[in-house]
This record gives structure tokens, C-alpha cells and sequence, in this order.
């Protein structure tokens, strides 16, 4: 059985002797490094969160720029294409009239030909004619 003697106070005592001990001891500094592992990742999630903001913020940037570079891309490729539709239309206009002088000088040319051949054969014809008439005739025309 039980007695409620003067040894019970003692052991009371060393109780709560021994919890004061560990707390100071063992409790206490337990505590403060939880306490301060918890600050240290509620601090690593901020520095994640505003590292975050921070890289959707230069992505957006990115983003914007690389849209802004692709309309002035457009807009460039685009002049170009103007530029070149000129370029083009210029020098089909003066192909065009390159050739148009080219034909007028070629149809000058092939009259001059054609009335030299011309000449040519009358003058021919003309002894020819006298040849044949001689020939058929049997005397001199």
C-alpha cells in the first residue's frame, strides 16, 4: 500500500526540480530552434514568392519585348515587301520600254531589210524577165 509520508513531498519535489531542469535544459532550446526553423522557411517562402513575382515579371517582359520585336519584324517585312513591289514595278517599266524600243528599232530594221530585198529583186527581175524573154523568143529583147 501506499504511505503519504514525508518521501512523497521529496519525490513532489524532485518533479518538479527535474521539470525545471529540462525545461531549461532541453525544452527551451528545442523550442527556439523549431521557432527559428519556422522562421527560416516562412522566410525562404517569401524570398520564393517575391522570387517568383520577380521571374513572371521578367517573363512578362520577355514577352512583351519578344511581341513588340515580331510586329516591328512585320511591320520591317512589310516595308520590304512595298519596297520591293516598287523596285519591281520600276524596273518591269523600264523593261517595258527597253522593249518596246527594241521592237520599233528591230520593225525599222526589218523595213530598211525589206525594201533593200525589194530593190534587190526588181533590179534582179528585171534581168531576169529580159532572160527569159530572150530565151523564149529566141531573140534579143
Amino acid at each position: 500500500m501506499i504511505n503519504l509520508d514525508h518521501t512523497l513531498a521529496i519525490q513532489i519535489v524532485n518533479f518538479l526540480l527535474l521539470i525545471l531542469i529540462l525545461h531549461f535544459i532541453l525544452y527551451k532550446p528545442i523550442i527556439k530552434i523549431i521557432e527559428k526553423r519556422t522562421t527560416m522557411i516562412t522566410e525562404s517562402g517569401d524570398e520564393v514568392n517575391s522570387l517568383n513575382k520577380s521571374v513572371d515579371e521578367k517573363i512578362e517582359a520577355y514577352e512583351e519585348k519578344l511581341r513588340q520585336a515580331r510586329m516591328e519584324a512585320v511591320k520591317q517585312r512589310d516595308a520590304l515587301k512595298e519596297g520591293g513591289a516598287d523596285r519591281a514595278k520600276q524596273i518591269i517599266e523600264v523593261a517595258r520600254n527597253e522593249i518596246s524600243e527594241t521592237i520599233a528599232g528591230l520593225k525599222a530594221k526589218m523595213e530598211k531589210e525589206r525594201d533593200d530585198a525589194r530593190t534587190i529583186l526588181l533590179e534582179g527581175t528585171r534581168g531576169i524577165a529580159r532572160e527569159i524573154s530572150e530565151k523564149v523568143l529566141g531573140r534579143g529583147v
